[in-house]
């Protein structure tokens, strides 16, 4: 997403008129749990949301959002925090949105290090605070970041990549976009047209180990189950394999009830639902979209409608959430 000034439009959120229509009548208050640009809070608001509370951890996003969010009144409130914690900030939501990942603002930012494609300090840091990809590049043993790159990255590479990191930081510490995507680059392959940069995947995975990515993804979605009214739709727009995964099988935990049973699988006592799925399914860009938002290719969008039961019981290994040696 580009940055946008209160004179200027915002980006076009990635699927925002399935995300609507799969949700509607959009009313009452929602939350947006990754504000960044405001996309996504300002179309909700212009659907009919009566307000929107607008969380992010990145301050300059919520910077931003003070000049476009100043004609909407007190329809907007701004809240400077993760979404794993968003029950903490409001309770009896009508709707929840999340969409996932590192936004176009950031990566348009040099000095931000989020992008390979530009000369910049190897931060990543979402929040702006605590320990930066700099210092886990430096600082994590071999095995360690062998161990992120594949889990969080699927890069299958990754021993050796880690094995160069080592190397290199060993002769001069690593402290640049570029210098990285550098060390990235001479293990693999050099991409064919239309493929993925080589650094892709190690980027990726060194931005989501930074910023605890995928805890604060099921953190989110439990919070989420815990913060919505009966009756109110949770949102969520993924970019990849890995967080769709975990977001695909946090909802049929929580919307197939037990019961049944199969050969593979033991019959288990009917429990309540805490969510019905608006699609079994993924929701993906439509052809108008992909022409005109090239970002969409990858998306995919889950719904789903909170029902009146307790929140469950989450197994974090059986969501799909890669972990860490240690747990993480």
């Amino acid at each position: 997403m580009s940055a946008a000034t209160p004179d200027t439009p915002p980006h076009i959120p990635v699927l925002i008129a399935p995300l609507i229509a799969a949700a509607a009548p959009i009313s009452g208050t929602w939350l947006d749990g990754t504000l960044g640009a405001g996309g996504y809070a300002r179309a909700l608001l212009e659907a009919g949301a009566q307000k929107v509370i607008g969380v992010d951890r990145d301050p300059a996003a919520l910077e931003m959002a003070a000049g476009w969010a100043a004609p909407y009144g007190d329809r907007v409130e701004l809240v400077e925090g993760v979404f794993s914690h968003l029950d903490n900030y409001a309770q009896d939501l009508d709707g929840i949105v999340l969409d996932l990942g590192v936004s176009s603002m950031q990566l348009d930012q040099a000095q931000r290090g989020f992008s390979f494609m530009r000369d910049g300090p190897l931060d990543m840091r979402m929040s702006q605070d605590g320990p930066s990809a700099a210092d886990l590049v430096n600082a994590a043993d071999e095995g360690e970041l062998a161990d992120i790159l594949y889990l969080y990255g699927e890069e299958r590479a990754s021993r050796r990549i880690a094995k160069a990191i080592v190397k290199k930081r060993a002769e001069v510490p690593i402290v640049s976009t570029l210098q990285l995507a550098e060390i990235v680059e001479k293990c693999l392959p050099r991409s064919k047209p239309g493929q993925a940069h080589p650094a892709t995947r190690s980027f990726q995975a060194i931005r989501i180990a930074v910023n605890d990515e995928y805890g604060e993804l099921i953190g989110g979605l439990e919070a989420a189950e815990r913060a919505l009214k009966p009756g109110g739709a949770l949102a969520v727009v993924t970019f990849h394999s890995i967080e769709d995964r975990m977001v695909k099988r946090f909802l049929q935990d929580r919307s197939d009830g037990g019961g049944g049973g199969s050969r593979h699988a033991p019959v288990q006592a009917e429990q309540a639902r805490q969510f019905t799925l608006a699609s079994r399914k993924a929701i993906t860009a439509d052809d108008a979209e992909l022409a005109a938002n090239p970002r969409s290719r990858s998306a995919k969008l889950r719904v789903a409608i909170r029902t009146d039961a307790a929140p469950g019981v989450t197994d974090r290994k059986a969501m799909g959430m890669p972990l860490l040696k240690g747990g993480k």
